[in-house]
């Protein structure tokens, strides 16, 4: 049987296509909605900004991780982490990998398996992709008053982006062997 004739796989295809572009470009739209230029709602910035909340949450883990190499850290604006009396780095939207956390939550959603698992998966997905991304924002923080270079000289989002993916591919790995025989 060829993939196409296989209504299950067509079924996840259409529903994880659908749960990334949904997930993705909805994130998109509430940077739009909840950032004060252009289009702006008030609504959406007060109660629906979570892209805001993920950011600080990375400035403050990033944070964390430059205080373990011993840099004390402010924060300048809602966007700007810095070493004190040193260089700091800008948490642009590009920078909250809501890329592979899209990706992720259209993997797990989409994929037939009991809610409680499937939630657990989600959520545990994120978790990590969250702190691979604190690792690299405070990894990059400390490299660049320490002056280190970037492996191959490929950049820090190029960088996140491949362990990220990597992490995702060993996690649908485990999930796939979990979940194996126990779909609903």
């Amino acid at each position: 049987m060829s993939i196409i004739n296989d209504k299950s796989f067509m079924k996840f295809a259409i529903k994880f296509i659908a749960l990334f572009l949904i997930f993705y470009y909805g994130t998109i739209l509430v940077i739009s909605l909840a950032a004060p230029s252009g289009i702006y709602s008030s609504f959406v910035h007060n109660y629906f900004d979570y892209v805001s909340w993920l950011k600080i949450s990375l400035m403050k883990g990033a944070s964390v991780v430059a205080n373990l190499f011993g840099y004390e850290t402010i924060y300048e604006s809602n966007y700007l982490v810095r070493i004190v009396n040193a260089r700091g780095v800008i948490i642009a939207y590009d920078c909250v990998g809501y890329g592979v956390m899209s990706f992720w939550a259209a993997f797990t959603i989409a994929t037939e398996i009991k809610f409680s698992k499937k939630i657990i998966w989600l959520f545990s997905g994120l978790l990590i992709l969250w702190g691979i991304n604190v690792l690299r924002i405070g990894l990059f923080l400390v490299s660049i008053n320490k002056g280190w270079k970037m492996p191959l000289g490929i950049d820090h989002h190029t960088w996140f982006n491949i362990v990220a993916y990597l992490f995702i591919f060993i996690m649908i790995y485990f999930f796939n062997k979990n979940t194996e025989g126990k779909k609903s």
